[in-house]
């Protein structure tokens, strides 16, 4: 194993975004009245559910780097594996947003000879540029395109 990847802070966000709101939902709940105030806790109560199943599903969204192939494993209650060798990465694109370069996160966009893969689009991956020389230094010690490099 080359590198695992976790997903960025950033991806974070919503979930703590949409668990404040429903915190602010369950605080003017106590300001209503009490026929009026289920309505606040049953949309609090969505939203802490939904913000907790963003966080976990973020969480257990993996990108793995070997000396051999790359793979994403994902999934709340199933679980999801996708891999790529690495003769078959044909092209990587890494797109960095304004706040992505600030933050420093950038996404992943694979492109093999394959049709259909399920590891197309990786993101919110933490320092881009140095997990991308990564993938390429992996690609060439192995010995698949270009020179072979040193160790």
């Amino acid at each position: 194993m080359v590198d695992e990847v976790q997903h960025h802070w950033f991806a974070y966000v919503r979930p703590l975004c949409e668990a404040t709101a429903a915190l602010l939902l369950l605080v003017a709940a106590t300001f209503v009245p009490v026929g009026g105030a289920w309505l606040f806790l049953i949309l609090a109560f969505a939203l802490m559910v939904h913000s907790a199943w963003l966080a976990v599903r973020e969480h257990r969204d993996r990108f793995v780097i070997t000396n051999m192939r790359v793979f994403r494993v994902h999934g709340v209650l199933a679980q999801h594996l996708a891999t790529m060798p690495l003769t078959r990465i044909l092209d990587i694109s890494v797109k960095k947003p304004l706040h992505g370069r600030i933050l420093g996160f950038g996404h992943f966009c694979f492109e093999s000879a394959a049709q259909d893969q399920g590891l197309r689009d990786i993101r919110f991956v933490g320092r881009p540029d140095e997990r991308d020389l990564a993938i390429q230094r992996v690609v060439q010690r192995s010995g698949l395109r270009g020179p072979r490099v040193p160790n």
